[in-house]
C-alpha cells in the first residue's frame, strides 16, 4: 500500500447552493497572534491545505472553504480563514451562514432556544450571528451582522477589452467588489449567456486589480478588489427583490447571491438615498436561492451594519488522502490552454 503523505477529515454543506468545505481534522496549526497573522501564515507556509482541498481532483475550480482556528478576540466562540481557487478572502457571507449551522450541530457552541447567539471571528473582523434553534424543532434560518461596510470609490472608470471604458461603482462588505449593471456591459442578467457575463466580470477584477488602488482605512491586508458583482440594474428602495452575478478570486463563480456582496450593494444603496434602515432586500445569484439583507443601523460616519439571513445545508462529509507519490501533490487547476508535451 502507498503510504499516505497527507489526510483531511471534512464536512460538506451549501448555502444557496454554493459550497462550504469545513476542514475538521489534518490542517496543521496556524502560528500567529491574531487572525490576520494566522492568515498569513496559511498563505506563505501552508497554502498546501487550500491546495489539496480547494483544487482538482479533490475540490475543484468552484469549490469554496472554511479552516477553522482558535479566536483571539475575547468574545469570539470560533475563528475561521476563508479559501477558495486564488487565495484566501477576507469575509464570507454564504459560508457564515452555514457554519452557524455547523457551530450549533457539532456543539461549539451551545443551543439557547428560540435563538442561539454567538460571535465568530472573520479576518475583516468579529461578527455577529444568530441562529434559529427551536426546542422541538431542526436548526432554522441564520442571520448574521456585518462588519462596517460602506461604498466608494464610486464612478471609477475602468478600460475593459471588447467594453472599452465601463464605469464600476467600488463598495466595500467585508471585502471590495466593484458593481456595475449588466446593461453598461452590453449585457442583459437574464438573457445574455452566463458565459459572457462571466467573462466580463472576469476582466473587470483584472482591470480594477491593474487601474485602481483600493486602501482599506485600518487593514492594509483588507485593501484590495475581490471581486465583481454584475446586476439586473434594479436598485435597492426601489424594487423588494433583485439578482445579481458574482465573480471573485481567480475569476470563482459563485452559485449564491455573496452575502458580503449583497452588505456591498446596500451601502451604495444607501449611499446614493436610496434605501435606509429596516428595509428588507432579497437578492439571489445563479442558484435562485435568495439571501435577505437589511441595513440594522448607520453610524456616525456613514458606515453601515447589515444583518443578512439564509439557510445552511449539509451535501457531505468524508476522509481525503494525498498519496506520497501522488503525480499532482499540491492539486492543479484546468489550463487555459493545453500545453504542447513535446515542447
Amino acid at each position: 500500500m502507498t503510504p499516505t503523505a497527507h489526510h483531511y477529515r471534512y464536512t460538506d454543506l451549501h448555502a444557496a447552493g454554493e459550497p462550504v468545505r469545513i476542514v475538521t481534522d489534518g490542517a496543521p496549526p496556524l502560528a500567529g497572534d491574531t487572525l490576520l497573522e494566522k492568515r498569513r501564515d496559511a498563505m506563505t507556509r501552508h497554502d498546501r491545505v487550500r491546495r489539496h482541498l480547494m483544487l482538482e481532483p479533490r475540490g475543484h475550480a468552484d469549490m469554496y472553504g472554511v479552516w477553522p482556528t482558535a479566536a483571539d478576540h475575547p468574545d469570539c466562540a470560533l475563528a475561521v480563514l476563508f479559501m477558495h481557487n486564488e487565495g484566501y478572502s477576507t469575509m464570507c457571507g454564504h459560508a457564515t451562514v452555514a457554519l452557524g449551522r455547523w457551530v450549533i450541530d457539532t456543539g461549539l457552541v451551545t443551543p439557547t432556544p428560540p435563538v442561539t447567539h454567538f460571535n465568530l471571528q472573520c479576518p475583516c473582523g468579529p461578527v455577529a450571528v444568530r441562529v434559529e434553534t427551536p426546542a422541538d424543532g431542526p436548526i432554522g434560518a441564520v442571520s448574521f451582522d456585518s462588519v462596517p461596510v460602506f461604498a466608494g470609490p464610486l464612478a471609477q472608470t475602468l478600460t475593459l477589452p471588447g467594453h472599452g471604458a465601463v464605469s464600476v461603482d467600488i463598495a466595500y462588505g467585508g471585502a471590495y467588489y466593484a458593481v456595475v449593471p449588466a446593461r453598461r456591459l452590453g449585457l442583459d442578467l437574464a438573457d445574455s449567456p452566463t458565459e459572457s457575463l462571466v467573462q466580463a466580470g472576469r476582466g473587470i477584477i483584472q482591470a480594477g486589480r491593474a487601474q485602481l488602488t483600493i486602501r482599506h482605512p485600518d487593514a492594509a491586508d483588507l485593501g484590495f478588489l475581490y471581486g465583481c458583482i454584475i446586476t439586473d440594474g434594479r436598485l435597492p428602495g426601489e424594487s423588494p427583490a433583485s439578482r445579481n452575478l458574482c465573480i471573485f478570486g481567480g475569476g470563482q463563480v459563485d452559485r449564491s447571491a455573496t452575502g458580503s456582496g449583497i452588505a456591498a450593494r446596500l451601502a451604495l444603496g444607501h449611499r446614493q438615498g436610496r434605501i435606509g434602515p429596516g428595509q428588507a432586500w432579497d437578492v439571489a445569484g445563479l442558484s435562485g436561492v435568495a439571501f435577505r439583507g437589511v441595513i440594522r443601523e448607520v453610524d456616525a460616519d456613514g458606515h453601515l451594519i447589515v444583518t443578512i439571513t439564509g439557510t445552511g445545508h449539509y451535501s457531505g462529509s468524508g476522509r481525503f488522502e494525498v498519496e506520497a507519490d501522488d503525480p499532482l501533490p499540491d492539486g492543479f487547476e484546468v489550463p487555459a490552454r493545453l500545453a504542447d508535451p513535446g515542447g
